[in-house]
């Protein structure tokens, strides 16, 4: 089973946490305030009071052997940053560290953090993408010009199939899969696993498509 540590337990790390654990991941989360503790108690494996800035208390939870180790402190930068240098001298194979700016994180970086994430801004990229595209109901990114998108099949495309769409050639993306609502219930869907060229898009159907950021971006929008 996978195990992973969690340093901070405000309103994120609390509900990385639980997430983790009902994903079945052994979660270890530590704060130094004991309410916040008991709280996550009632859904992690271990939950546990002290200064997650303490190298030597973390040595002795058995933060060394966790597989990954975020840090989920949020606006007081200094206890992230030493916090994310007492972990990295565990040798945990993954230190994740929680950043507010991009100074942040460039200096996180700089003092070892092996990947850095930044919740508020990740937040308003995705919400003002949606907000500009209504279509648009999930997007994964994939670096920098890349992105995996869920739209809801536009209204031109219904009724033909992908053949007639020739949506690597006219639009250059890829369709990875099609999501189709289920019959009496409409929040469920079921996938189809590899459309082929004579799958017809329906009304209602979730395109999964995969592409640079200006060739989705010129998708139809209805």
């Amino acid at each position: 089973m996978k195990k992973i540590a969690v340093l901070g337990l405000g309103r994120f790390g609390m509900r990385l946490s639980r997430e983790l654990a009902a994903r079945g991941v052994e979660v270890i989360a530590i704060d130094r305030r004991e309410e916040l503790r008991d709280e996550v108690s009632k859904y992690v494996a271990r939950a546990v009071s002290l200064d997650v800035r303490d190298e030597q208390a973390l040595r002795e939870q058995g933060l060394a052997d966790v597989d990954t180790c975020v840090v989920a402190i949020g606006e007081n930068f200094e206890s992230t940053l030493l916090t994310t240098l007492a972990v990295k001298n565990l040798v945990i194979q993954c230190v994740i560290a929680r950043a507010q700016t991009a100074l942040q994180a460039e200096i996180l970086r700089r003092v070892g953090a092996d990947q850095i994430i930044q919740p508020e801004s990740e937040a308003a990229i995705v919400l003002g993408r949606k907000l500009a595209n209504p279509h648009l109901r999930d997007f994964l990114e994939l670096d920098g010009a890349h992105a995996v998108v869920e739209i809801n099949a536009p209204a031109r495309f219904h009724g033909h199939t992908l053949a007639e769409l020739r949506l690597r050639k006219d639009y250059r993306v890829n369709l990875v899969t099609i999501k189709r609502p289920t019959p009496g219930a409409p929040s469920a869907y079921r996938v189809i696993g590899v459309p082929g060229e004579g799958d017809v898009i329906q009304p209602g159907d979730v395109l999964v498509l995969v592409g640079d950021h200006r060739s989705l971006a010129s998708l139809p929008r209805e």
